[in-house]
């Protein structure tokens, strides 16, 4: 049996510190490994499909765009990599429907609904179609998501 050199009393060999004056305890045992930090990141349990979902999420989606296009994981994962963009550039359309309809033309709202509806139907059907596991291209943001995607290699 132990004893705490500080105060005496008895402890077992696998405290670390006396349980009466609190003293550390010299190591008796092997002593463990350092534990390195995980170099895993969040993205490496998920699927190449729900990451091109994520990336079509209202309002939220360019967010996990950003993290898709950043994981070494996906660097070489065309279609991946073309939602992201694509999901980023759907997110922008919707920035730039909302700037130009509330501060440029009188009667903003008027137009402007129907034009962030007409964008948020666009995100709703590309997380249905991506999650069917389908390419869907959109007009012109589609066209612009090809190009970063081959101008990214």
């Amino acid at each position: 049996m132990a004893f705490c050199p500080s105060c005496g009393n008895s402890v077992t060999p696998v405290d670390r510190f006396c349980a009466k004056c609190g003293a550390a305890q010299p190591v008796t045992g092997p002593v463990p490994p350092p534990r390195r930090p995980s170099s895993k990141s969040g993205l490496d349990d998920i699927s190449p499909r729900n990451a091109s979902i994520l990336c079509y999420i209202p309002m939220v989606g360019w967010i996990g765009a950003l993290f898709v296009l950043a994981a070494d994981r996906f660097r070489q994962m065309r279609d991946v990599r073309f939602h992201a963009f694509q999901g980023l550039y759907l997110f922008v359309t919707w920035l730039i429907v909302d700037l130009v309809t509330k501060e440029l033309l009188p009667q903003g709202w008027m137009i402007g609904r129907p034009l962030k509806f007409a964008v948020f139907a666009a995100w709703v059907y590309m997380l249905y179609q991506t999650s069917r596991g389908l390419m869907v291209r959109l007009p012109f943001i589609g066209e612009l998501a090809d190009r970063s995607v081959d101008e990214q290699k």
